[in-house]
């Protein structure tokens, strides 16, 4: 794949810088992906330079599982095995998963291509975080964490953690007429439907150890109500309209339905791409046919990895909400039908943006530009560059209550000093944007104190997100993320939330050669409707040449 220097340093590098800098990670994987015709486990530039070098990982590098194989095998990038290997190591790989270097590191030496040094770097590395794992303390069981086995995974408290973070992971997209939550009163009999009603290892998603239990929709909605439950016919091969017709039933007997639709890891997974972002198979119209006879209100709820057309479920007024559920784990029908009931109060928010349709129709998933080009017909890539349709924004979620923010100190003006070396004036500023590496980056940040207020009836969980959308320029984006903040509102009562805005770090953009710059003049702040101008100024911007 081909990407641009600006795009590396502007999105993909991003993540990754995070974990290594701040999550101060042991280890980082190298994958199979080909950048700009190398192949990620065989670039001494990302592994060497940039990930040790410059976010100076302290820890070892990994391959991906059989990645080295692939790129000699599959992607031809170096005529023999043992190239293949020494061209990984001395990238700065460190570790590989499989049986590659094992068979070929040796030879590799033999032939002189590599050497006992690049050999001893990669075990150093890999040493030293064993090292500091403890596994050269003795017998592993009279170490703190020898004794740890199943019985320490499912403690009850650990359980009730897989529950609390369901519970938070769930997004309310939609609730139009306070369809719910729902009353134990008024909804005594609930009809439960859809391929993903009665899902248990469907919850846990790819990669994922042996769950303690497992809560299903079905059971959890039972564990409040009494429940009529059908499957439908919601599988593309089936053909049986009595499936429906069964569906139909229960939603007409019941005083409420729940269809839980969704995916699974039979349509998206390793190895397994969707081509789509429709629902799988017959589901929209078992969804459609059950709104339209169901007597009580319908809730849609939706378990999927990614984003899902759902407009036609958003638009309809017989569907009165939509609930996002992710793959939420052992404890998700728990979880779920604590939101239904008003037992939880939901505060997730969309972590992407759910695309139309249309959107992957015309977008070839190879092109990994992030900024849409109008000559290309290219509608570019998340909700930074995209100013199409969507079904849902990024941070798109609501609540059982209503939360109104107010900023109620920021300052007008930050000032961004310059390094002292720089002060006579180079190259420091050009088109009114500061290069981050000659700006005094230390604690230089927009401080925010913001009142959230708690207008409704219910306790409320609160994510505020700050977007910043910088001076107007080809290359900044439209608006991007630059904090976040989650604080707990009591109903009828407000608190007051400090944010800290690194400048250098999250009021930065990326020109086109990939250099990070600060844009001088007036950044527009925004949490939700709420908006704040502040300046960007030079110390010394009037005689600095560009």
């Amino acid at each position: 794949m081909q990407v641009s220097k600006q795009d590396i340093e502007d999105t993909f590098d991003v993540p990754f810088k995070m974990c290594v800098q701040d999550g101060n990670v042991a280890s980082v994987m190298c994958s199979y992906n080909e950048v700009n015709g190398v192949p990620t486990c065989a670039d001494p530039n990302l592994l060497r330079n940039t990930v040790r070098g410059q976010w100076k990982l302290d820890g070892y590098i990994v391959s991906d599982c059989d990645s080295v194989g692939v790129f000699y095998n599959t992607q031809h990038y170096t005529t023999t095995p043992e190239q293949a290997a020494a061209d990984a190591i001395k990238a700065g790989l460190d570790l590989d998963c499989g049986p590659f270097l094992a068979q070929h590191s040796e030879d590799a030496m033999k032939q002189g291509l590599l050497n006992e040094v690049d050999i001893n770097n990669a075990l150093v590395n890999t040493l030293r975080v064993q090292m500091r794992l403890g596994m050269f303390d003795g017998e592993p069981s009279v170490q703190p964490f020898g004794k740890l086995g199943p019985k320490d995974v499912c403690t009850p408290s650990n359980q009730e953690l897989a529950l609390e973070a369901a519970r938070q992971g769930i997004v309310l997209l939609k609730n139009s007429g306070v369809s719910l939550p729902l009353s134990h009163r008024r909804h005594r009999t609930v009809a439960v439907i859809g391929p993903n009603s009665d899902a248990t290892v469907s919850m846990i998603g790819n990669y994922a150890g042996v769950a303690c239990g497992y809560t299903s929709p079905l059971q959890g909605i039972g564990n409040y109500v009494k429940t009529i439950h059908q499957l439908g016919c919601a599988n593309v091969a089936c053909r049986d309209d009595k499936l429906f017709s069964a569906a139909i039933d229960a939603a007409r007997q019941a005083d409420a339905t729940v269809l839980v639709m969704g995916l699974d890891q039979s349509i998206e997974a390793e190895f397994r791409d969707r081509t789509g972002l429709l629902l799988p198979g017959r589901q929209q119209e078992l969804v459609s046919k059950v709104a339209k006879a169901s007597k009580g209100p319908t809730v849609l709820v939706l378990m999927s990895g990614g984003p899902i057309d759902v407009s036609f479920a958003k638009n309809d007024p017989r569907i009165g909400a939509i609930l996002w559920a992710g793959y939420p784990g052992q404890a998700g029908g728990a979880a779920i039908a604590d939101v239904l009931y008003g037992t939880t109060n939901p505060g997730g928010k969309l972590p992407m943006t759910w695309y139309p349709q249309d959107y992957v129709s015309n977008l070839a998933m190879t092109d990994m530009a992030m900024r849409s080009s109008q000559h290309r017909n290219y509608p570019g890539r998340t909700y930074r560059f995209y100013k199409g349709p969507v079904v849902y924004p990024f941070g798109h979620g609501l609540s059982y209550t209503n939360f109104v923010h107010t900023i109620v100190n920021a300052p007008p003006v930050v000032t961004v000093p310059l390094d002292g070396h720089r002060r006579s004036g180079n190259a420091t500023v050009l088109g009114k944007a500061i290069k981050v590496n000659h700006a005094r980056c230390n604690k230089l940040s927009v401080g925010l104190q913001v009142n959230v207020k708690n207008t409704g009836s219910k306790d409320g969980t609160h994510t505020m997100l700050v977007f910043s959308t910088p001076p107007a320029g080809h290359w900044a984006p439209s608006k991007q993320l630059v904090a976040f903040a989650k604080v707990y509102v009591p109903a009828r009562s407000e608190q007051q939330v400090g944010i800290s805005i690194h400048v250098c770090k999250f009021l930065s953009v990326v020109d086109r050669s990939g250099v990070r710059r600060i844009p001088i003049g007036l950044h527009r702040i925004h949490i939700g409707d709420v908006k704040h101008w502040v300046s960007l100024e030079a110390a010394t911007l009037g005689v600095i040449k560009s």
